[in-house]
């Protein structure tokens, strides 16, 4: 196996491994909660958290209901790709763009071809992701929430292990928009990195910042035409002197699979770049931050735990927390609970808030605050 299909295999092993361990943070979410004991959700995981409470923490300080410390170093990290490597972060470590590619990978198999969008449909629809990026950030900002989630298809996948009804009830849009992102991606590369993704039209247009760039040797090329097949977003890169699109995922795919050795060059500062060190540059950049800021202490992905004998608002009730938490922390006894709730007092007083719909079909959390707050 020569070198360059080595580096395939290590981006695509990175995208499963980030895809396999964002997964199993989902399900230990699932069961463990979101509690200072528990497992972080996606939202604080994602850059884009960072960005969505990029206002309120420039204004106050604080960061929205989900995102933690943690999340904002994730964004500053993916920020600092994007500036020297452009969209690098899309390319080798989103998982959401690992669950693309799994499923164009099975497409390929099963279609035997990838399909095209025409230029005409195509072209426009790839601004979408502008507006969706104004529109998510803009909300969130103005709400102090995220405001984003019922419609994000990567907070449903998140929530697959609560089963089917719960992402009926609480993410309709969001799971409607993963099951076409999946079909899409089964025949059309990148379907949601293309069209969707706020977080890759940011990214993208930090990118015009960044002094790498891959350029075209048009006296070695043999015209061939596999960089611009292999190309997941579609840039013509046969045609092009040097590839400066935002569109560009700098997934390397076109460098990888040149026949013509000189042909395509990775630049950086108007020197050459071997994809290999561009790989672990990017690598060491992104974890690395990540791994410096825990190390510090400051990197935190969850909650602090609530003080005992602490009181809070009844709207900051989470789902992890047990009914006899959530006694102790509102102030209000066990029995009253249990009363307002329509539950028997034979229930466990370590079920979750969340579970209460297993003993009373008739409300969900939101109901079940609404019950607490009547008088």
């Amino acid at each position: 196996m020569n070198t360059n299909k080595k580096i395939k295999w290590i981006r695509a092993g990175l995208l499963s491994a980030v895809l396999f361990f964002v997964t199993y943070k989902a399900y230990m979410h699932n069961v463990l909660g979101g509690g200072s004991d528990g497992s972080p959700s996606v939202h604080a995981l994602c850059p884009y958290g960072g960005l969505e409470s990029l206002y309120i923490l420039l204004s106050t300080g604080g960061t929205l209901p989900k995102i933690f410390t943690g999340t904002i170093i994730v964004f500053v990290m993916s920020l600092m790709v994007a500036f020297l490597f452009r969209r690098a972060f899309c390319g080798t470590i989103c998982p959401f763009g690992g669950i693309q590619e799994f499923f164009a990978f099975i497409g390929k198999k099963v279609f035997k071809k990838r399909f095209i969008v025409p230029s005409s449909i195509d072209r426009p629809l790839r601004y979408l992701k502008y507006a969706i990026l104004a529109l998510t950030a803009g909300a969130a900002w103005k709400t102090g929430e995220l405001w984003m989630s019922p419609y994000d298809p990567w907070a449903a996948y998140a929530h697959i292990f609560e089963g089917p009804a719960a992402l009926i009830d609480e993410f309709p849009i969001g799971t409607a928009l993963l099951i076409i992102t999946i079909a899409g991606s089964a025949v059309y590369d990148r379907f949601f990195c293309k069209y969707l993704c706020p977080m890759g039209a940011f990214l993208g247009l930090v990118s015009k910042l960044s002094p790498y760039k891959i350029e075209r040797n048009k006296d070695v090329c043999i015209d061939c035409g596999i960089c611009a097949k292999t190309c997941p977003v579609n840039i013509a890169v046969d045609n092009v002197e040097s590839v400066k699109s935002i569109e560009c995922i700098n997934c390397q795919k076109c460098t990888l699979s040149c026949p013509k050795e000189g042909a395509l060059k990775t630049r950086f500062a108007g020197k050459n770049i071997k994809p290999a060190i561009l790989l672990s540059l990017v690598l060491l950049i992104f974890f690395g931050g990540i791994g410096l800021g825990k190390l510090s202490g400051y990197a935190q992905f969850l909650p602090e735990p609530i003080a005992e004998g602490e009181l809070i608002q009844i709207d900051e009730i989470k789902g992890y927390m047990t009914l006899d938490e959530v006694s102790k922390h509102i102030g209000m006894p066990i029995n009253e609970l249990y009363e307002r709730l329509g539950i028997e007092s034979t229930v466990p007083s370590d079920t979750k808030f969340k579970e209460i719909s297993n003993y009373n079909p008739d409300i969900d959390t939101h109901t079940a605050k609404d019950l607490l707050k009547s008088e």
